[in-house]
């Protein structure tokens, strides 16, 4: 398989824990196997604008707790056998700049959409629009597996 007659060699991943992220985690895993492509899962942090107000109330470590979120993830995606092609990477961004930037370099990008049952689970979250709009490769926009058609709450 191929986009444009140019073989697929990565697929980048945006993470952020939700189910929707997992089974595009899961999604781009699947894709990448016959292709031979590497998968990389993308997770982003970001300092609050009131930063030094977090850190008087004693609320730190949001790099720590992506990197926590990051890890989960991909754990949960395929269990303790992480595939040999899954990389995980940790970027200090806000994720519709980050995955958007990723897209240069990519051959693909995968993100979950939540969606939230009923005509607004029509919709496409920021991220996934934003990329849709503006990624220079192709996106693909994976339904989680309860908001899927068909699944428990898109029936």
């Amino acid at each position: 398989m191929s986009i444009a007659g140019a073989p697929i060699a990565r697929i980048v991943v945006g993470v952020d824990g939700s189910e929707a992220s997992v089974e595009a985690l899961r999604q781009a895993q699947r894709l990448a196997t016959p292709l031979g492509a590497k998968v990389q899962a993308l997770a982003c942090w970001e300092y609050p604008q009131m930063y030094s107000g977090y850190v008087m109330m004693g609320v730190e470590g949001f790099e720590e707790g992506a990197r926590k979120v990051l890890d989960e993830t991909v754990a949960q995606a395929f269990g303790p056998g992480i595939p040999e092609n899954v990389t995980a990477t940790l970027v200090r961004s806000h994720p519709r700049e980050a995955l958007i930037d990723a897209s240069r370099d990519a051959d693909m990008i995968v993100v979950g959409r939540r969606g939230h049952g009923g005509f607004g689970g029509l919709l496409l979250g920021s991220v996934s629009s934003a990329l849709v709009a503006h990624a220079h490769c192709p996106v693909l926009v994976v339904h989680s597996p309860e908001t899927a058609p068909g699944g428990p709450s898109g029936s």
